[in-house]
Formats: structure tokens, C-alpha cells, sequence
């Protein structure tokens, strides 16, 4: 996704949700149209995640923050509060993930020192 086309080479990327399950079409969309396919990709559990190796932990929602794995005090987390596209109107949930995704783009692209 969007932290992997931005993250230093060699920087592994690992995401998880409060509520793993298929990846929603519009982001799939959205993501195309950005040039990133996240066809492949599928949700996975907090328990899939190794964090006991993570250096960074980002949430994006608040229970995302609350239900996050308690991780040592080195990690740095940063909350990024968004709202949920999918929550958006039928007539408006794409132009929802378009705005989502430009958010998190520009987030990302803040976390490293450097963009490619």
C-alpha cells in the first residue's frame, strides 16, 4: 500500500485490523487509480502482526489506538484520527476513499525523511 511506495528501501511494512476481513472494493479502486495494487492484499488480525519488532505503530481510528497491542516504551505510535470511507453515503463513499487515501498518502509521506 501507500507505507510501502513511501518507506526507505528495506523498511518492512506490516497492517492489521480491529476487524480483519476483505479488503473493500473501493479501496482496492482507489488505490489502482494512484497507481498501487493492493489486489492481493488481505486484512489481517492484530495477532499477525510481530510487534515485538515494530520500531513505528500507526493507528487510524480510535478503537484502533485503544485495542493496539502494548508495545515497549521505544516504540513510537502516532494516532492518526480518520474516519471510516466505507461509513460514507452510497452516492459519496468513492469520493470518501479518494479524500482517505490522499490523507494517508500525505501522512505517510510525512513519517520518513525523504519520498520517492
Amino acid at each position: 500500500g501507500l507505507a510501502r511506495a513511501f518507506a526507505p528501501a528495506g523498511t518492512e511494512i506490516w497492517s492489521a485490523g480491529t476487524l480483519p476481513g476483505r479488503i473493500h472494493p473501493a479501496a482496492i479502486e482507489v488505490m489502482r487509480e494512484a497507481g498501487i495494487d493492493i489486489s492481493g492484499q488481505h486484512s489481517k488480525s492484530l495477532e499477525e502482526v510481530p510487534w515485538r519488532e515494530a520500531d513505528t505503530v500507526v493507528t487510524l481510528c480510535g478503537e484502533a489506538s485503544e485495542a493496539c497491542p502494548a508495545v515497549s516504551s521505544h516504540v513510537r505510535r502516532v494516532h492518526w484520527a480518520l474516519s471510516d470511507p466505507a461509513m460514507a453515503p452510497e452516492s459519496e463513499r468513492l469520493t470518501a476513499f479518494r479524500e482517505t487515501r490522499d490523507e494517508i498518502r500525505w501522512r505517510v509521506s510525512s513519517l520518513w525523511p525523504r519520498s520517492r
